[in-house]
């Protein structure tokens, strides 16, 4: 194998587990930043209220977007399987 087939397996599968991670974490940003936002106004610092919605959101969120992860490694694995030499 070649560095530069080598180098260009290991960036696409960085971004592959980049994108497919990214609408859950995207959901868990965006609901810790309205914890957070909601404990600065009202003063309110409960360490168990910064995790439990988080930890909710974030699973309702795995939970939506399993067929799109699930359609994008599809394709990848088809992508990778079919480049090899077999």
């Amino acid at each position: 194998m070649e560095l530069e087939t080598a180098l260009a397996l290991g960036r696409n599968a960085f971004w592959m587990a980049l994108i497919t991670s990214a609408p859950v974490l995207l959901i868990g940003l965006v609901v810790g930043l309205m914890i957070s936002l909601f404990q600065a106004v009202t003063q309110l610092q409960e360490q168990t209220l910064t995790f439990v919605p988080k930890i909710a959101a974030m699973v309702v969120a795995a939970a939506i977007f399993i067929p799109w992860v699930a359609e994008q490694m599809v394709s990848y694995t088809k992508e990778m399987l079919g480049g090899m030499p077999w």
